[in-house]
């Protein structure tokens, strides 16, 4: 029974980056380490350039709990190459530190990985909580293509959700350390993992992310109008689309406006209208150009819904 159930459900590796976030970070690694999942799991705590400061956690039979030194550039990017690095096993996963898994999240997505060997990852629905929200989010499709990623972030495909192949690592590469600030990492990453294959969808809803409301991004509006121009340079192929490239320019938009570079903004607004008069990014826009509302109150307002910017 042992062999089958590893032929079935192989050995899976966890990443979870961290760094001053101790409650937290135990809740995460606390409901890895409690996955319903019959293969071994294996879970890589990497501490970003801070002491580490080992989980007191029981570890049941057939996990193991390690915990390491980021190697790589400071910061999340960094942090999840180095997990990556140090994991010992075929499969990949990663979850932020202040999200959380339920039960049958790794289960589920091993068996939907199996089944769609073209496909380049799993992700699933996820669960926003925090304060004052509590709100599913699902997608009405079984996968997620580069053609969809092109025109949309897709926020269901967080990175909480996401199991890969190692061979899928190899070929897409890293996390870009290069992105300016570690802003959109995911984001860019999804890019390079879709164009090697679909990135398979759980209906179920098996993640749950904390939404408390801020950003560490918040007030950073310069880094945001750099990072967003180096996605665009760096992935041509968004130019292919006209709404993905009109929401990528109104988000430039937005940081110019929040920053107080209006005249700035103002251009770029121009541009996303050229490309798609109906971006939702100029009625958000507009207001904080003209200085009726600060970016940070917009973005407030946006993600009581469970939404951003």
């Amino acid at each position: 029974m042992a062999d089958l159930d590893r032929a079935t459900y192989p050995p899976v590796s966890v990443v979870v980056a961290t760094r001053d976030r101790p409650g937290l970070l135990e809740r995460a690694v606390g409901a890895i380490l409690d996955q319903d999942y019959p293969g071994e799991v294996e879970c890589v705590v990497v501490y970003d350039h801070t002491d580490i400061r080992p989980l007191d956690l029981p570890v049941p039979p057939g996990r193991v709990l390690r915990h390491v030194n980021n190697t790589h550039s400071r910061g999340l990017p960094g942090g999840r190459n180095t997990g990556a690095a140090e994991a010992r096993h075929d499969l990949i996963a990663f979850c932020d530190d202040d999200d959380h898994w339920l039960p049958g999240k790794l289960r589920r997505q091993v068996e939907l990985l199996a089944a769609r060997p073209e496909a380049a990852a799993a992700s699933c629905a996820i669960r926003l909580e925090g304060p004052g929200i509590a709100k599913d989010r699902r997608l009405d499709r079984t996968e997620v293509t580069l053609a969809d990623f092109v025109e949309d972030r897709v926020m269901e495909v967080h990175s909480s959700t996401l199991l890969l192949r190692r061979s899928t690592w190899d070929a897409v590469g890293p996390v870009d350390e290069e992105l300016p600030g570690g802003y959109g990492e995911d984001y860019e990453w999804l890019l390079r993992i879709a164009a090697h294959g679909p990135v398979a969808v759980v209906p179920e809803v098996l993640v749950a992310v904390d939404w408390h409301g801020g950003s560490f991004f918040f007030g950073r509006w310069a880094v945001i109008v750099e990072a967003t121009r180096y996605l665009i340079d760096k992935h041509p192929e968004l130019a292919g689309s006209r709404t993905g490239l009109a929401r990528l320019h109104g988000q430039i938009a937005f940081a110019l406006a929040s920053g107080r570079r209006r005249r700035e903004a103002v251009r770029e607004l121009g541009r996303v209208l050229r490309l798609n008069p109906r971006e939702k990014r100029v009625l958000v826009t507009v207001p904080v150009v003209l200085g009726l509302l600060s970016g940070e109150r917009v973005l407030r307002l946006a993600q009581r819904t469970g939404r951003g910017v």
